[in-house]
This record gives structure tokens, sequence and C-alpha cells, in this order.
């Protein structure tokens, strides 16, 4: 947690952030995945100062786990002087310890946020899908509730201005509304009209503006000119050596000699590869996503 300090910016864990996307969609599935279509709405995890501090985040805890669909799981919320945001103990269940920094003893508003990170350690750890080491984990457990529906909760809590800022979770503002802006993309629906934070909607216009881009790279047809071009003249030059730096796409010879491209699904980030052969119509396996490709 970011708290009056400097608040980190840019796309330093972007390809972890594209890595966790696409664990979601392997360990869940498609069909899974496409019953979080509807995010945690605001009067749900709405706290006022007036609620009473330890029965309204009881409430809230209750709400992500029903969000969640963690039916058997309850989550015992208290306060305490900590460094990080908030803690769980993720032991056998059905209950589960939850700490909350004493910051949010003031800073009702955020308590939904809080709990949005620490139920989704609870719902990974009941999937058994984790990456190896502390950051890599919980920038998987960042996306994962910003993918499933309850991560705009986390970008609305950043917050910065000259003499003050906050920010929960470990993705900088723009790679928590880069993953917005893919579930955006992915379910049509717009999380930006639940912003109170400026900053947080600077930062989701800037996600969405990268997230955009992903369905404009060759071999995609959306692809701009100038991509259009460089990709021509890479598979001019296949597959003599590897891409250059920044190209996403690869070509390679399949068992008969014929050249093929592989290039991430702009979507859920899962390699596809398809033949080259110009235009041609390719079927995501893992979000099912069709894709028109001139390659």
């Amino acid at each position: 947690m970011a708290n009056d300090g400097p608040v980190e910016h840019g796309y330093p864990h972007l390809e972890t952030v594209r890595a966790a996307v696409t664990a979601l969609y392997r360990r869940l599935s498609y069909d899974t995945v496409r019953t979080f279509a509807t995010s945690v709405v605001p009067a749900d995890v709405a706290f006022c100062d007036t609620d009473d501090l330890y029965l309204g985040a009881q409430r809230v805890a209750r709400e992500l786990v029903r969000h969640y669909r963690l039916p058997d799981a309850r989550l015992i919320v208290s306060f305490r002087e900590m460094r990080h945001a908030a803690n769980v103990e993720l032991a056998a269940g059905p209950e589960y310890f939850v700490e909350l920094n004493d910051r949010f003893r003031t800073h009702r508003r955020d308590i939904g946020a809080a709990l949005a990170h620490e139920v989704m350690h609870v719902y990974l750890h009941r999937l058994d899908l984790s990456f190896p080491g502390v950051r890599d984990n919980e920038i998987l457990t960042d996306t994962a509730t910003t993918y499933l529906g309850a991560g705009w909760l986390l970008l609305d809590a950043y917050r910065e201005d000259g003499a003050s800022s906050q920010k929960l979770g470990y993705l900088t503002p723009e790679e928590f509304g880069y993953v917005l802006a893919k579930r955006a993309l992915a379910f049509g629906e717009d999380p930006s009209v639940w912003f109170t934070s400026a900053q947080a909607y600077t930062a989701y216009e800037k996600g969405m503006e990268l997230a955009r881009r992903d369905g404009r790279e060759p071999p995609l047809t959306a692809a701009g000119w100038a991509g259009r071009r460089r990709y021509a003249r890479d598979r001019r030059q296949a597959p003599e050596g590897p891409p250059p730096p920044g190209v996403r796409y690869a070509f390679s010879p399949d068992g008969g000699g014929r050249l093929r491209v592989s290039f991430p699904c702009p979507t859920c980030h899962q390699r596809i590869r398809v033949p080259v052969r110009g235009r041609i119509r390719a079927r995501c396996a893992l979000c099912r996503s069709v894709l028109e490709c001139d390659t």
C-alpha cells in the first residue's frame, strides 16, 4: 500500500499481468470466466462513516464472497497496525481471518477494495492457482480480482495530489486500467461510470489505449500501415533469426517446411499458431475469440 509515498506508474509488470489472464482462462475455462460478466456494483460494497465498522466490514466481505461464488467461506475481519493494506490467513477453511490496516478505520470507503484483493486470495487458494514468488503471485491476485469484476474498487482507491497519495495493490494504476479495459472489451461493460477518483479514470483511459493496441498488432487485419509494413519485412526475412525487440509475433517452419506465424490472442494472450498464407480467420481455443488475420 502506497500511503503518502511515491506511486509507481507505467507497465513494469505487463508480461506477468498478461500471463495471469492466460492462467485464469486455462484454470477456470471460458464458460466459468463468462459467469463473471457482471462486476460488483457500488451499492453492494458501499460503506459510509455512519456504518458500524465491524458489521459493515463483515457485510462487504459477505458480498465479495457471494460475488466470487464461495458460499461456504466465512471471513472474520479485524483491524490492526500493519505495513501492508491487509492480510488473510489461508487455512483449510471454511473460516478465514482477514486483518485490515488500521488506516481503514477512518478510510472506510476503501474497505471494499482491500477486501476484494484478500477474498481473491481465498478464491485462488481454493483453485490451487498461484505463481511462484510473492511478487508474481500478488500480481496474479490483483489481475484476477480485476478481470473477475471487483478490481475497479482497487483502481478507484488510487488518489494522488501534490500533498498526499494512496494506492492499493501491486499493479500500477495504468496496469489496473489495462486489465479493466481488457475486461471491458471482453464483456462489454464500462466500469468508468463507477469511479470517484479522477486519477483512476485517467489511468483507465491509458490502460484502454494499450488494450486496444493489442487488437491492432499484426498479423491482425486491424493493424495499421506501419505495422503491416514491418510484418511484411519480417516475413520476408523469416525464419532466419529471432523477431526484433518489441515484436510479439514469431515465424517458424512446420514439419513440411511451410512457414507459420505465432502471435498472442488479444483477449487472453495465449499464443495462436497459423499458416502464413494470406487472409485467414483464426479462432482462439482458450477464450473462443475469432480473429481476422492477414498472415
